[in-house]
């Protein structure tokens, strides 16, 4: 089997190092804008040979590992090119702009939309690692537009790499990746210019800041290549969860002013219920393995 990946980042270069160690016996092929990101997947040993366009029409399946924007342009090309047997997955963090870009294409069967709940603040074919996405969720969405034969290899695939799988609406997806993901990143990305501009000293940032502090910011090392074009993508749900978000934030300064510690209390302790409800959630994933 041969397995194409265009975009050998975190998530491109796990997926190839993932089919290498848990699934089956493939050539892995991959591509990349940067040339520095080629010649480390190929030394690293994530990827067998470079992916060519001229190689398209012989890959088995194609991974889309790129930024949602980029997935944009080359999704109808690649399902143009690719043979009546092959399936194409795209793996970016929105879902419904793609989906809708492909609904009329003929090979609309070929296609899959995943996103893999997974990730870290690195980026680059040396972040990648085989176990990325164990025990992590694998969003499909549409999965009836897919052929039942291609899809059921795909579902195949994740399982063998440990993933859980959920099935989801395109539109339902992106709003509530929105509350979970996107909403993270942007905050994380705003205190860290919050403290960046405020403290000028960043030597005393790195003497004062705590494992809290460094938890919450984590994901402000996250590309803007990335997410620029995946807060675009969802700028609708992006903006209701900013304007829920400013809303409970402007309300915790009111009560700060005006010395309200009790509600202060009272809100903090009411909010401590999402330690049961993600207990809850771990606990329904562990029993449906």
């Amino acid at each position: 089997m041969r397995i194409g990946i265009i975009g050998l980042g975190l998530i491109g270069g796990s997926f190839a190092l993932a089919a290498k160690k848990f699934n089956i016996a493939a050539s892995l092929y991959g591509r990349d804008n940067n040339p520095k990101h080629m010649a480390e997947a190929l030394s690293l040993g994530i990827i067998d040979y470079p992916l060519k366009e001229e190689d398209y029409a012989s890959m088995d399946v194609i991974l889309l590992a790129i930024p949602v924007d980029a997935c944009l342009t080359v999704v109808l090309p690649l399902l143009d090119q690719i043979n009546d047997n092959a399936l194409l997955l795209d793996a970016g963090s929105t879902k419904a702009a793609i989906c809708k870009l492909v609904e009329l294409h003929p090979k609309r069967n070929q296609f899959l939309a995943t996103h893999p709940i997974a990730g870290t603040e690195f980026s680059g074919p040396s972040a990648a690692f085989s176990e990325l996405f164990v025990e992590q969720a694998q969003i499909l969405c549409e999965t009836h537009k897919t052929r039942p034969d291609l899809l059921e290899w795909a579902v195949q695939w994740f399982r063998n790499m440990n993933m859980k799988i959920h099935e989801m609406d395109a539109e339902a997806h992106d709003k509530h990746i929105a509350y979970v993901s996107h909403i993270s990143h942007i905050s994380s990305f705003m205190l860290g210019k919050t403290v960046i501009e405020k403290e000028k000293d960043e030597r005393a940032i790195f003497k004062m800041a705590g494992s809290g502090f460094a938890s919450t910011v984590r994901l402000a090392k996250s590309s803007p290549d990335m997410w620029t074009p995946i807060f675009k993508q969802n700028k609708e749900n992006i903006l209701e969860v900013l304007r829920e978000y400013i809303t409970n934030l402007e309300d915790f300064e009111r009560l700060l002013s005006a010395d309200d510690y009790n509600q202060l209390f009272e809100q903090m302790k009411s909010t401590n219920a999402i330690k049961s409800i993600l207990a809850g959630i771990n606990e329904k994933n562990i029993t449906k393995q």
